[in-house]
């Protein structure tokens, strides 16, 4: 089996449980790794392997959630659906607004339990595509230089050629050609899609301060 295939990794303290949804994903065409707490699945953390994670609620050490929030700084992109025997409205409600892809009760059905599998390795590759992305864009603006940085940082911002120029102690012909790079090495036409890439990127910062000269 393609090693680049999606894994479905099944975090449950229950032995023959987990066995035995492992048996029947691997027979479904998945391929499966098995753990039997939330330490042991960090310890063996995926790096960028695609896949989803199926996660019982109550377990030994980590908790379900307290494992769903540890992944969301060490893994965004996995997706997460709960299994479990002891879930509640309270608790499905908790793991939904923390990300969760689907709250199931044991025992679930076979087709129920891969519908929900699907779901959350489509919504893995939607993540993965827009990360990706992201990275790109990243690269992008990384190859900027300080100053051109500096100045698609207030561009971004709205600011005219004319009040940049003023803030940083140059020319406003200095500020276009500045411009001018930018939009290329960015391969945008409009401040609209300079907008988006920083927005994207990340470095438009709803708290910055005002534009002062330097």
């Amino acid at each position: 089996m393609n090693p680049l295939e999606p894994v479905v990794h099944i975090v449950d303290d229950d032995q023959s449980f987990r066995t035995a949804v492992g048996r029947l994903l691997s027979a479904s065409g998945f391929r499966v790794a098995l753990y039997e707490s939330g330490d042991q699945f960090l310890a063996q953390l995926p790096a960028t392997e695609p896949g989803c994670l199926l996660l019982d609620l109550q377990l030994p050490g980590l908790s379900g959630r307290e494992l769903q929030d540890r992944l969301l700084e060490k893994a965004p992109l996995l997706p997460i659906v709960y299994l479990t025997g002891q879930g509640d409205i309270r608790a499905s409600v908790s793991a939904m607004k923390a990300g969760a892809e689907d709250f199931l009760e044991k025992p679930a059905s076979g087709n129920i339990l891969l519908e929900a599998i699907h779901r959350a390795l489509v919504k893995y590759e939607k993540r993965r595509v827009e990360h990706d992305r992201i990275r790109a864009l990243q690269v992008l603006v990384a190859g900027l230089t300080p100053r051109e940085a500096e100045v698609f940082g207030l561009i971004v911002r709205g600011h005219l050629n004319k009040q940049i120029a003023y803030a940083l102690g140059t020319s406003e012909r200095t500020v276009k050609a500045h411009r001018h790079s930018i939009m290329e090495k960015l391969g945008v036409r409009s401040l609209a899609e300079a907008v988006s890439i920083a927005e994207k990127s990340g470095l438009l910062d709803p708290d910055a301060r005002p534009l002062q000269r330097s």
